[in-house]
């Protein structure tokens, strides 16, 4: 390893399940920018978001703690100033910290002082105040054209929206990322940087350019399996997945468009990958490739077909918890390795401070990632959702207009982040999630059902794996749980 310790890109994407991927098993969407970033890396196949929403991901990922120690356990409520986060680790070692793309996480001004390049951009448009360090390498005219379709979209049903558009790629939000972030490292190439490089893609509104959404024509879509059944039963089947079916499921919907939405997520997929083409080949260019780390990595996921849905909720299906993550730094990582440990997000930062040989604080409680690092294979991983809020039950949706649908879901969407305090423990073979506060517990076995089709958890025959999943949980709690208030305004 050099003096200086190396550059790190953190380069996340928005809402992407990781079977969006052939690299995880999708059998119509090729990433072959991601793949050939594994090659020079490490692939995790079971890495797990610590909260299956944005906010509160983010700041998971960023802190290195799960939600119910940093706080943030909602969309609403952003990173504390008593947090320790990567970027005043980076600030103080010398690096120039930067954000090029979608932000929900930073407010305070401490936190955005940090940052010596900030370059925002979200689901519609450019946030203001928008850039610091350097000015976007487009038109602001062009980019708020490029934005305008996911501000005026016609809902092809009461669940969901899409569209496409013909405008320069350069000015939507994934080119503009990309493009921005490449003249971020043609000016910074010679100064030590730690970018997160945040693609607002593929999160709702689903809007991608036509020549991408032309690559999934309905032939061409594998649908996930799922049961016109799977959630008849009260017996087995939680209320809260119960109610998130009736806003979210599309089984009355004309085929041609939750064909036409997927074909647009889909195509969101190959833009994103065509924008880490961009990124991964100014590195080589500019000679930065072997001392900058490169993470590419998801917030959460989305139905997108699994369980007859689209979107997403407060549940613990892989589709929604299970996301992309590679690690690569050619000649010091291996590459072409593939690790089936059950990993975090919160394993990130952890992992690299340690191979930058910088201090990782008590505060973080990620560990360094194995085959990334000399680490252990791990077990068991978490996940988690709720602030200890009231349920939203069946009898509560009912209380709102019909068709549910979109509608509905932003109507109660405060009410459904907070409700409940539902954890999820997951191991290679198995899922387990357990809500203190009364609802029905949730056991997958993941081998013999892997869509997670068919709760297990109250037959007897199980006992022994649901003791075994209790006793992680409660490991987990003993040693992560803090005293941090929950705010709810």
């Amino acid at each position: 390893m050099s003096k200086q310790p190396p550059n790190v890109i953190v380069i996340m994407a928005d809402q992407q399940k990781a079977t969006s991927s052939h690299l995880w098993g999708n059998t119509f969407c090729e990433t072959p920018a991601l793949a050939a970033l594994a090659e020079d890396g490490v692939l995790f196949d079971c890495a797990i978001t610590p909260h299956p929403l944005c906010g509160p991901a983010r700041q998971s990922l960023w802190t290195s703690q799960f939600p119910h120690s940093h706080g943030g356990r909602r969309n609403q409520t952003l990173m504390s100033p008593d947090n320790v986060h990567a970027f005043q680790i980076w600030k103080e070692a010398g690096f120039h910290n930067g954000l090029i793309g979608k932000n929900h996480c930073f407010e305070t001004d401490q936190d955005l002082a940090l940052f010596d390049t900030w370059c925002e951009v979200g689901h519609g448009g450019i946030t203001e105040p928008s850039t610091k360090g350097m000015e976007w390498f487009r038109p602001r005219a062009g980019i708020d054209a490029a934005h305008a379709a996911r501000k005026n979209m016609i809902p092809q049903s009461p669940r969901f929206s899409y569209a496409t558009n013909d405008l320069p790629l350069e000015d939507s939000g994934t080119g503009l990322v990309a493009g921005q972030t490449v003249r971020f490292l043609e000016q910074h190439r010679d100064d030590p940087f730690a970018l997160w490089v945040s693609f607002p893609d593929p999160h709702e509104p689903w809007v991608c350019p036509q020549s991408y959404a032309d690559m999934f024509s309905a032939d061409r879509i594998d649908v996930p399996p799922w049961r016109r059944d799977e959630f008849d039963d009260p017996a087995t089947v939680p209320e809260r997945n119960r109610v998130l079916n009736q806003i979210l499921g599309f089984a009355e919907d004309a085929p041609e468009d939750v064909f036409g939405v997927q074909g647009v997520y889909y195509g969101m997929i190959k833009y994103l990958d065509d924008g880490l083409t961009q990124i991964t080949a100014a590195l080589d260019r500019l000679g930065l490739r072997e001392n900058t780390i490169v993470v590419y990595c998801s917030d959460h996921g989305d139905f997108m077909g699994e369980h007859g849905m689209q979107c997403k909720g407060g549940v613990f299906y892989d589709c929604l918890t299970r996301v992309p993550l590679v690690v690569s730094w050619p000649g010091q990582i291996t590459g072409g390795v593939r690790e089936d440990s059950p990993v975090n997000l919160i394993d990130i930062v952890p992992t690299l401070l340690r191979l930058q040989g910088l201090d990782v604080p008590r505060s973080m409680h990620g560990a360094p990632l194995p085959s990334a690092t000399d680490a252990p294979s791990r077990q068991v991983t978490f996940s988690e959702y709720g602030a200890g809020g009231p349920a939203f039950t069946m009898a509560d949706l009912e209380q709102m207009e019909q068709p549910y649908g979109r509608r509905a879901l932003m109507k109660s969407l405060q009410w459904r982040e907070a409700e409940g305090r539902r954890k999820m423990a997951r191991t290679r073979e198995w899922k387990y999630v357990h809500d203190p506060m009364g609802d029905l517990d949730e056991l997958y076995d993941l081998k013999s059902d892997p869509w997670e089709l068919m709760n297990v958890a109250h037959l007897v025959e199980h006992t022994e794996v649901i003791a075994e999943m209790r006793l992680h949980l409660a490991d987990w709690s003993i040693n992560t749980e803090d005293a941090h208030a929950v705010p709810m305004p």
